[in-house]
């Protein structure tokens, strides 16, 4: 499997953007669709995830009421809606492939396939 990452850009707080994780070569050991941000200097972080059969959803503490996890099953694609983004939202957000099928990982170790990233900035 192969993931590209879109959406990022900079925006106002409170303003919206929405991210795509466009999967290709889906193989059927890809159970589970994570994203993930990494912001300077501080570890890359689980944002939400979603069970790529079941459509089940997670999300961090942070994030949730603000974030939407979604996918398109037909198109490949996982989006993540988000808004009222704040400053501290900025950071590059990653989607990760993962194995698991019977819960959603929120650790790095739980995805094998990453997409390259995408910058989202949220200017105070």
């Amino acid at each position: 499997v192969q993931l590209q990452a879109s959406g990022g850009g900079l925006v106002q707080t409170g303003l919206s953007l929405r991210l795509s994780c466009a999967a290709s070569k889906l193989t059927t050991d890809t159970n589970c669709v994570g994203w993930f941000r990494q912001a300077p200097g501080k570890e890359r972080e689980f944002v939400s995830g979603i069970s790529w059969r079941s459509g089940r959803t997670t999300y961090a503490d942070s994030v949730k009421g603000r974030f939407t996890i979604s996918r398109d099953g037909a198109k490949n694609v996982v989006w993540l809606q988000m808004n009222s983004l704040k400053p501290e939202d900025t950071a590059v957000y990653y989607c990760a492939a993962g194995r698991s099928s019977f819960s959603i990982p929120s650790s790095k170790y739980g995805y094998h396939v990453w997409g390259q990233g995408t910058q989202v900035t949220v200017s105070s």
